[in-house]
């Protein structure tokens, strides 16, 4: 059995990758800051005990430290880190404040140095694995008044790409998803502009990220590093122009 970290493992594609790897028959280490009883409670039901949940502030290096011990208290190894905790925020960048700029790339981008500075060494120790960090589309390209998002994201596309040239000669592979908008507690907004827009005229489900997630840390994609996988539809194929 192979064992998995799962960061925002209690929604949107955190939920859907957990009961991906739980159906394919992986150890799912659920981390969150949010504790999602009904979704546990579920997992209970259907996977027995082939799951944990560890209640962790992913943006806060004490509490990361107290997952790596009980990690390496409880596990032999560690196959594959899914980083995929994140938040987002809307608006012009002058009128962000700098708690609002530093909650976001403390959420999304030093929580992959944090998992990676963690879990990594034991990862080479233990002959290699896969790291898969959830990016966007929007860290590919710029979006309207979403220029902080836009700024953590494109971090995390380049990040992946650095670390999997530093880490292939461990055997890690290091890859992203970046997907258009995905049916989760993170789309607050109307829905409608992003149908309009996608060739597909609809917007991802939860599962086609996980999916996709699920490719790039099994064995399927053996000989692919340092990808950033768009996941929008036919999206980022389109110019822009009319």
């Amino acid at each position: 059995m192979r064992n998995i970290i799962i960061t925002g493992a209690s929604s949107g594609i955190g939920k859907a990758c957990t009961e991906l790897f739980l159906d394919y028959g992986w150890y799912v280490i659920m981390v969150d800051k949010i504790e999602n009883t009904e979704f546990l409670n579920e997992l209970q039901e259907k996977y027995k005990n082939n799951f944990c949940f560890q209640k962790t502030d992913v943006s806060n290096w004490n509490e990361m430290e107290n997952l790596y011990k009980y990690v390496s208290e409880h596990f032999e190894k560690i196959d594959t880190i899914v980083n995929n905790a994140g938040i987002i925020l809307h608006g012009y960048l002058h009128e962000a404040t700098e708690d609002e700029w530093n909650a976001l790339f403390n959420t999304d981008v030093k929580s992959i140095y944090y998992m990676c500075k963690l879990f990594i060494v034991d990862m080479i120790k233990n002959g290699g694995g896969t790291i898969v960090n959830t990016a966007s589309i929007s860290g590919l390209a710029g979006d309207y008044m979403m220029s902080v998002y836009n700024a953590a994201k494109g971090a995390v596309v380049n990040l992946t790409k650095a670390m999997a040239l530093d880490y292939a000669k461990f055997d890690i592979r290091v890859n992203s998803i970046c997907p258009s908008a995905i049916r989760t507690p993170l789309i607050k907004n109307s829905l409608e502009p992003h149908i309009e827009i996608n060739p597909m005229k609809r917007i991802g489900e939860p599962i086609e990220a996980a999916k996709a997630i699920y490719f790039l840390a099994s064995d399927d994609s053996s000989f692919i590093t340092g990808v950033n996988l768009p996941v929008t539809g036919g999206l980022i194929s389109h110019t822009g122009q009319p």
